[in-house]
């Protein structure tokens, strides 16, 4: 929704003050389409050779998202820190081994779906159980799963970091294809050198809009894209680092309450849930 409010606004301010000095939008909306086939599409055919197939999907999946309300939320985290406790509380009370079935069977657990939103969250079920696994296992001390947290962790990063920087690439072309479009109406204009002057002029307008529409797109649509995916990715990088302290809190001694009280304070301060408010809600639960 503030997407679409952003572009208005801009849009509208650069129109809109360009009409009210006397701008001729015909000479725009003549030369858009053209303009606009040249630099889109250039950009466009660059973006496939850069990008895997991978990236390309990823970076589908990205814009999709810049246009949905961010899941994360306080309610989320709450409901993230009270699973996490009453995963703790049970193996504190029966051992470790009475959690194996609920985390070879995530979707099957009545532990798991008794928190739906982030038990049915396919990444964050799997990062949970992946390590609870090991903790099962015994195999490995809190030092050592620390490692392969923080491993995954930076893989995660990278690979989230792929889509936004594919895009940010994108914004920093499409300058360049907006040139490419003018130079191109600037060698039209040459062919046409014994018109009039007004249809010269015309022309010559024609040719610079393809240099203000890549810069426009540039800077009005792509860059700020791929800012909003990278801060998409970043909640969903803090959500996993959550994860990560609680358990490893846990390994190293701490009691349940102790350990979710070390996730809380590594949320950020917008979804982050009052010591208060995270109390009553694990005892409702």
């Amino acid at each position: 929704m503030f997407v679409i409010i952003g572009w208005a606004v801009a849009i509208g301010c650069i129109f809109g003050v360009y009409a009210l000095h006397g701008g001729n939008m015909g000479v725009i909306m003549k030369a858009l389409p053209f303009e606009m086939l040249t630099i889109f599409g250039g950009a466009l055919g660059a973006f496939v050779v850069n990008n895997q197939t991978k990236v390309l999907k990823a970076v589908g999946r990205g814009l999709s998202g810049c246009f949905k309300a961010s899941k994360h939320s306080k309610a989320r985290a709450m409901e993230l820190l009270a699973m996490l406790y009453e995963i703790l509380q049970k193996t504190r009370k029966e051992g470790l081994m009475s959690i194996e079935k609920d985390i070879e069977d995530p979707h099957a657990s009545a532990l798991f779906q008794k928190f739906p939103i982030v038990g049915n969250d396919h990444h964050v079920t799997e990062f949970v159980c992946d390590y609870l696994r090991m903790m099962v296992s015994g195999n490995l001390n809190a030092h050592e799963i620390e490692s392969l947290m923080d491993t995954e962790l930076e893989t995660h990063h990278h690979e989230a970091h792929g889509a936004s920087a594919a895009v940010a690439r994108l914004a920093g072309a499409l300058p360049a294809f907006g040139i490419v479009a003018a130079v191109l109406g600037v060698v039209n204009t040459m062919g046409s050198v014994g018109q009039p002057p007004a249809v010269l002029g015309g022309m010559i307008g024609s040719a610079l809009v393809g240099t203000f529409l890549g810069i426009l797109l540039a800077y009005g649509f792509a860059e700020p894209l791929a800012g909003l995916m990278e801060q998409k990715n970043d909640e969903d990088s803090k959500e996993l680092q959550c994860v990560k302290t609680v358990l490893l809190a846990s390994m190293q001694g701490y009691a349940p309450q102790i350990a979710i009280e070390f996730g809380r304070k590594v949320l950020y301060s917008t979804e982050r849930p009052t010591f208060t408010e995270l109390e009553q809600h694990v005892k409702k639960k």
